[in-house]
């Protein structure tokens, strides 16, 4: 089981090694590094100006993501995210957005509700603009508002790490004005029924969206994104 407290550690944006760790992990899941690409230490650091040591701790907590795979005497591979991988990451993230979503409506605070309904509002906006960027950006916003609101550190960076590790599906899915307006739709559905302290609701619509969006990603063929 992974670590928590490692993970939040390295995570952290403002030391060095979590910097090294976000920027390989970041290249990894937009396609910048190929699966079975050799990550060698030397030109990473390089390229990123420091030293090899943060670039192989980073390499070692990337293996522990299930990102990269280290072989003795040979080196360090990008395993990435195969399309087995990202239906399973949209099955169980329906689960667990579907609790985070009933934990919500408990915990969420006056703030909180008034960030995701702001966001709704401007989604439809941005929608109506065909500003397909903006959307996706707060699509983004929403989902983060929501995993904090749960009031749980442990769920919320469990779906934060799922939500990153479908960054470039996510891109392509949102740059539909079809898919864009109906996943904001589903938005306001999950953001008045927390409101309205509906858990039940809430949860169930929270797990369909889920499940909508990677019907939405089979049915455009954005498995070839992953792979076979």
């Amino acid at each position: 089981m992974k670590d928590y407290d490692l993970t939040r550690e390295v995570s952290d944006k403002y030391s060095l090694r979590g910097r090294v760790f976000t920027k390989i992990r970041d290249d990894i899941l937009n396609g910048v590094y190929k699966e079975h690409e050799e990550l060698k230490e030397a030109r990473i650091g390089k390229e990123l100006g420091v030293s090899r040591t943060p670039v192989r701790e980073a390499l070692r907590q990337l293996e522990l993501e299930g990102l990269v795979q280290i072989i003795p005497n040979r080196g360090a591979f990008v395993t990435g995210i195969s399309a087995k991988d990202v239906r399973d990451i949209y099955m169980i993230r329906s689960r667990l957005e579907g609790l985070c979503a009933r934990w919500a409506c408990e915990h969420i605070t006056r703030e909180q509700l008034e960030s995701m309904e702001e966001n709704v509002y401007l989604a439809e906006f941005h929608a109506g603009k065909g500003h397909m960027e903006q959307m996706a950006e707060l699509d983004n916003q929403f989902h983060h508002t929501l995993y904090r609101a749960c009031d749980s550190k442990m769920l919320e960076h469990l779906l934060n790490d799922y939500h990153e590790y479908l960054l470039r599906v996510r891109k392509k899915a949102l740059s539909s004005i079809d898919r864009g307006t109906a996943s904001n739709k589903e938005h306001r559905s999950i953001m008045e029924a927390i409101r309205a302290g509906n858990a039940d609701l809430a949860e169930r619509l929270a797990s369909e969206h889920m499940k909508n969006a990677y019907a939405n990603m089979v049915s455009n063929g954005l498995y070839d994104l992953y792979g076979k």
